[in-house]
């Protein structure tokens, strides 16, 4: 598609079930309004069940009807990642994709409840658990999605494999860019590991650009380039196109990664977005894997 993917090439999605991370706001916002405009079902996933009861209102004014319905989700807990998948896996007669949305940007060193630290356990070790423990929901419907969110900053990732946790040292800003990275090595070995066993379930990484959402709320940096720069990077909504493809583009190949087409990757429509060598490197991404689940208890159903 040469002019490239935006929310106007989503197909019907009537019958199918989407679960989103962090619905209630920004990129999830915008992508669960679209998924039921199209007719999906959308469980969003959120923290606070206020905000996503508000961001349903919000949705429904837009979208009449739609089937839209909260999951409580708090991925500073891998006790609350269980929760969510058991509740979807008991409810829920079927599961197409799971958007791993949610995610922090740039905070003050915090730890999550299992004493992570909070990039590292809420950008990585949730969705990589959250997606283990829905995957055999996923593998019973043909065709069902996992898509992981990364970002530009992935090309500044650099893991600390020796201080993989940040107890010796925290730059803020380089561990959300590791965050990043390790988002691309799980999409990478869950792909390999998807096609090795024949599952009829796909892993693909999408990325915003530039994009005004509430991420920006711990960087001053980002929060006064973005109103200078309104007209040059992308809204929310453009921001959660590449989000889109990934996720109901019926041409998206499993295994790619997804980004905006304009200024470096930074704006536009979607298309197929440059990722470093690192973040395909298979050993890499085999070593994180191996971490990730010591630290979550969480193993997929799936052959080495």
């Amino acid at each position: 598609m040469a002019k490239g993917f935006t929310a106007e090439d989503v197909p019907s999605q009537a019958g199918k079930c989407f679960l989103v991370t962090g619905a209630n706001t920004g990129l999830g916002f915008e992508a669960s309004k679209v998924l039921a405009a199209r007719g999906a079902r959308v469980l969003m996933a959120c923290r606070s069940e206020d905000n996503a009861r508000h961001a349903i209102e919000r949705i429904r004014m837009a979208v009449p009807g739609a089937n839209l319905s909260f999951v409580h989700l708090d991925q500073a807990d891998i006790g609350s990642v269980h929760e969510c998948a058991h509740k979807v896996i008991a409810e829920e007669p079927r599961l197409d994709v799971l958007v791993n949305n949610a995610g922090v940007m740039v905070p003050p060193l915090q730890r999550t409840a299992q004493g992570h630290e909070l990039q590292f356990g809420v950008n990585h070790l949730a969705p990589f658990a959250l997606t283990g423990l829905l995957l055999p929901k996923l593998a019973e419907t043909p065709g069902a999605r996992v898509v992981i969110t990364s970002s530009l900053a992935h090309q500044r990732g650099k893991i600390d494999w020796d201080d993989i946790d940040a107890h010796k040292s925290y730059n803020r800003s380089q561990r959300y860019s590791d965050s990043k990275l390790m988002n691309l090595l799980h999409m990478v070995e869950l792909d390999r590991r998807l096609r090795a066993a024949g599952s009829p379930v796909s892993a693909m990484a999408c990325h915003p650009g530039l994009a005004r959402t509430s991420l920006d709320r711990h960087s001053a940096f980002f929060r006064v380039l973005f109103p200078l720069a309104g007209l040059i990077f992308n809204t929310a909504a453009q921001g959660a196109w590449p989000t889109l493809q990934a996720a109901a583009d019926p041409d998206a190949v499993p295994g790619e990664f997804y980004g905006p087409q304009r200024m470096g990757g930074a704006s536009g429509p979607s298309g197929i977005a440059k990722r470093t060598a690192k973040s395909r490197d298979p050993e890499l991404a085999g070593r994180l894997w191996k971490i990730s689940e010591e630290m979550t208890g969480v193993t997929y159903p799936l052959p080495a």
